[in-house]
């Protein structure tokens, strides 16, 4: 048994969790929506692996992966879904290519500090009410799905949750801040390039829908606004409340409410703004609790059937051949494009640390030799950190199943009756031929 969880083939449920993941919602469709068949496919493979694992001797891996990463996840993911679907902005403002570029910006910098999903469900609804008397605005979603849902995600642990969970391997707070440069390229080049091309579409509006935009604008209107107070507790927890700034967290024989002090505030902020929220706000967002239970159970699947990849990973790195900066940027972001990127990053991550120490600091342009010394952060080169992080977020943006918000921004527009490409029509008629060149030049400057 033993054995087996050590061998390749250990992989293999890992990689069905991931590829059900990818092609449920294409395949299955109808039956995939059931949050219950997910709980079971997670647990026909999970529960499996989890017995290898035990009897192989490998519970205290399970024990972490579960306990120190599943649980802090779903936690964070939890708080950020509950208070930002509090908080509803309402209106019709006039959608000029500016007011349209300002939301989409606002939406970009949000998406940093209350998480892609966060930021996408609070601003997809008013969008659409401001752009709904224009003919053309398929475009205004594509871009939002690109900039809001994923490339704005970038500079805080909270911005996406491959993140957070590098987070939890050793990158400081701060130092996803060190992504700024990259954040605010890719941003401000997709912005001026929507900008020209709204601007393009606004001129062949016909004069009776700009009219009714004109005639029909109300103001903006904010409720739920007492849970920003309780958003900036959960930065303040992620930032603070950990073993950086409270070394006794990390002490082994520490008490397991201290181990947890940053999941109970997080649950503590959760629980206030559930109660004191209106119920007529999370209504008014369409809020229900369908979303996060899925992500639990998929993710305990995940977290399940990866450690023993981790592990397999960790101890083969050096026979992979990843010798190279580019290798982990486009590899990290093709797999984060057609399967998760949480996952995804997490593995590379695992690949990176394995490497030997000699090679990862190897000269002539051999991962960071460009740069002179090396610097580790999270257990890794810095450079790779920056290379898995860039990928896993903004190549989400790629396919339509690239990052959990994609998709809900897609259903919810084509509710709202906007006509949105199929999955390959997005890829050939948006991603790879806007954001993929963006993509590539970031590599090809910063990496």
């Amino acid at each position: 048994m033993e054995q087996l969880v050590h061998s390749a083939w250990s992989m293999i449920p890992f990689g069905l969790m991931l590829l059900m993941i990818a092609v449920g919602p294409l395949v299955v469709e109808h039956w995939w929506e059931s949050n219950r068949n997910k709980l079971i496919v997670s647990m026909i493979l999970g529960i499996p692996v989890a017995i290898c694992l035990i009897m192989g001797g490998m519970v205290h891996e399970l024990e972490h992966q579960l306990f120190f990463d599943y649980v802090p996840f779903i936690i964070l993911l939890l708080a950020l879904f509950v208070i930002t679907g509090g908080i509803h902005f309402e209106g019709d403002l006039k959608a000029k290519p500016i007011v349209n570029t300002g939301i989409l910006g606002l939406g970009w910098i949000l998406a940093s500090f209350m998480g892609t999903t966060g930021a996408a469900m609070l601003l997809i609804r008013p969008l659409i009410e401001t752009n709904k008397q224009r003919d053309y605005k398929v475009h205004t979603i594509l871009f939002f799905i690109a900039l809001v849902a994923n490339c704005g995600g970038l500079l805080t642990p909270l911005g996406d949750p491959p993140l957070f969970m590098l987070f939890l391997r050793g990158a400081h707070f701060t130092w996803f801040m060190h992504l700024a440069p990259e954040w605010a390229f890719t941003g401000l080049i997709l912005l001026m390039l929507y900008f020209c091309i709204d601007t393009y579409y606004y001129k062949k509006e016909h004069w009776t829908s700009l009219s009714a935009d004109a005639r029909e604008a109300t103001p903006m209107v904010i409720t739920g606004k007492i849970n920003f107070i309780y958003l900036l507790g959960v930065v303040l927890a992620v930032a603070f409340v950990n073993e950086g700034t409270i070394p006794v967290m990390g002490e082994e024989d520490a008490h397991l409410w201290l181990k947890y002090l940053r999941e109970i505030v997080l649950v503590s902020l959760t629980l206030l703004s559930i109660y004191t929220t209106r119920k007529q706000v999370r209504e008014d967002n369409k809020f229900t609790w369908a979303p996060i239970i899925e992500v639990a159970v998929l993710f305990l699947g995940i977290f399940t059937t990866m450690t023993p990849a981790l592990a397999y990973l960790k101890a083969h790195a050096a026979d992979l051949g990843f010798t190279h900066v580019w290798q982990f940027y486009y590899s990290t972001g093709a797999l984060s494009a057609f399967l998760d990127n949480t996952p995804t990053a997490v593995a590379f991550h695992g690949v990176a640390s394995g490497l030997p120490e000699s090679l990862a600091a190897a000269d002539a342009g051999v991962v960071t030799g460009m740069f002179g010394d090396t610097s580790f952060v999270a257990g890794i080169n810095e450079v790779l950190l920056k290379a898995i992080s860039i990928a896993a977020v903004m190549f989400g943006s790629l396919t339509y199943i690239g990052n959990g918000p994609n998709f809900m921004v897609k259903a919810i527009a084509e509710e709202s009756g906007i006509k949105m490409p199929s999955f390959f029509g997005y890829m050939l008629k948006f991603s790879l031929i806007i954001l993929l060149p963006v993509f590539i030049l970031v590599q090809l400057i910063f990496l």
